[in-house]
């Protein structure tokens, strides 16, 4: 697997903002607030790993985080094509996940619009936080991709 930054990877998307506020800084997609994602708005988990909500610094119903470090997720992200990166079949969902310096990134595969979840090794194993994300990503309907 390849290990990628995740501030290279995703640019724009600050983890946590400089000054008296503990809100979570996370950038949502362009065009997530259109109406694609307004199904998150209630279906975000209500915990992951335990954690609770934290506060995000924007008014958008497509992004939520948990926790301290914050695990973020985003509605809205582009659909993965063909990678070599691991995909992952975690209750009925297929999700690429991709390493990166601090975490792994898991998008949705096959699904639009895709989810993204950024989860940080402090959470290892990552992949065992997923099924917190089962509910929202059966929502999307899977297309004719899959993990093979």
């Amino acid at each position: 697997m390849h290990r990628r930054s995740r501030l290279g990877t995703l640019a724009g998307l600050a983890l946590v903002l400089v000054g008296c506020t503990s809100a979570i800084k996370v950038a949502p997609y362009e065009g997530a607030d259109d109406g694609s994602c307004d199904f998150v708005a209630d279906a975000w988990p209500a915990r992951v790993a335990g954690q609770e909500p934290v506060v995000t610094a924007v008014e958008s119903t497509s992004v939520a985080a948990w926790g301290e470090p914050a695990i973020i997720a985003r509605c809205g992200g582009p659909i993965p094509g063909p990678t070599t990166d691991q995909c992952l079949d975690i209750d009925g969902v297929d999700w690429v996940a991709t390493e990166l310096d601090d975490g792994v990134q898991f998008t949705t595969y096959g699904r639009s619009p895709a989810l993204e979840v950024l989860v940080p090794d402090d959470y290892e194993p990552q992949a065992l936080l997923m099924p917190a994300f089962t509910d929202v990503a059966m929502m999307v309907d899977q297309g004719d991709r899959r993990c093979s």
